[in-house]
């Protein structure tokens, strides 16, 4: 499920046992030596075994003679993005992530992924994807490849680059064949459950079959969208706003070809514009939302996003916009998916 085992060496296993873990790892040579609850004591390099037997140190000494004690760690649930961000700039490559005991529970590889985002996953993957018949005839539409992988499994592995490993997918439509493919989420190392739909929910409602979040924090997603959004950045815009939910947006323009009068409700000029350009924004179908707002949907009824967030700003709490500044698709139609297999050549998801 994680690289745990690979970077985690017990207390009182011997030097060469060591050495030969570290060989494996290659450029991620690095051990974290633990007790026998895996509670972190050191860390363990070729260099710190090097310069151990400069000391006249030998393979039969035992290990703790030869490690870092405290180093460099993080508590789950309680660090920062930018913590973690500040991390890298010291070069710190591989970081283990402990529990509130001290525990090693999971390892940060900065190579493998970016961050951690602290949130679970939902996404809604039932639609039958009508707009694209015949090729949803017999293949949900998250399951449809654009390059060399389905839509879904693009979103699915921006995730992990997150440290989202919490994934929930709610299902309906050909949902056997979503299932059949992810399984368990095992192998790539991520938790991946599923919901399904008996009626129709709407396109939240279904989020409350879901039977538990491991997080304060959820992350909502369209499974068929093609996006480079930084979900970092738009998680940390989020927090920092102290927003109830964040709904990401996409620009959209319209270019008047005439000049044009602006007046006040008596029809007096106050300004001309020659062929001006109006931005909107419209949603994305990407949202971060607090936990605590699913008690506003209703269970087993018809409910959309659009009902959770006119019930959020009735209640005055606070919703936020997130403009995406980078590529952003929603492949709905025939053209959009050609579009796709497009512009996957030349973008980086």
């Amino acid at each position: 499920m994680s690289l745990l085992n690979d970077h985690i060496i017990f207390e009182n296993e011997p030097v060469r046992a060591a050495l030969s873990k570290l060989d494996k790892l290659a450029s991620d040579a690095i051990l974290f030596v633990v007790d026998n609850q895996n509670k972190l004591i050191g860390s363990l390099t070729d260099g710190d075994l090097r310069r151990g037997f400069i000391r006249n140190l030998g393979f039969e000494d035992p290990i703790l003679a030869f490690i870092q004690k405290n180093p460099v760690s993080i508590t789950r649930n309680n660090y920062t993005l930018a913590e973690l961000e500040e991390y890298k700039k010291r070069n710190f490559k591989i970081i283990p992530i402990l529990d509130e005991d001290g525990v090693i529970i999971d390892i940060l590889n900065f190579r493998l992924q970016h961050t951690i985002i602290p949130a679970d996953a939902v996404l809604m993957a039932g639609g039958k994807g009508k707009r694209l018949l015949p090729l949803t005839a017999h293949t949900p539409k998250p399951l449809l490849k654009v390059g060399d992988k389905p839509i879904i499994e693009h979103n699915i592995d921006r995730l992990l680059q997150v440290g989202i490993k919490n994934i929930n997918l709610s299902i309906n439509y050909l949902g056997e064949q979503l299932e059949a493919y992810f399984e368990d989420g095992s192998s790539k190392k991520a938790r991946i459950k599923y919901v399904r739909e008996d009626i129709p929910l709407g396109t939240i409602g279904s989020i409350l079959l879901v039977d538990e979040f491991n997080h304060d924090d959820i992350l909502v997603m369209n499974s068929d969208l093609l996006t480079n959004i930084d979900f970092a950045d738009f998680y940390t815009t989020f927090k920092e706003a102290g927003a109830d939910m964040a709904v990401a947006a996409t620009s959209y323009h319209v270019d008047v070809p005439y000049a044009v009068l602006e007046v006040d409700g008596k029809n007096l000029a106050t300004s001309l514009k020659e062929k001006p350009r109006y931005t909107y924004y419209s949603n994305a179908g990407i949202y971060f939302l607090k936990k605590e707002v699913l008690e506003m949907i209703p269970a087993g009824e018809y409910f959309d996003i659009t009902d959770l967030m006119e019930a959020i700003l009735a209640a005055n709490k606070k919703l936020i916009t997130y403009p995406i500044t980078g590529y952003w698709l929603d492949i709905g139609k025939p053209e959009d998916y050609k579009q796709a297999q497009e512009d996957i050549k030349h973008i980086k998801i």
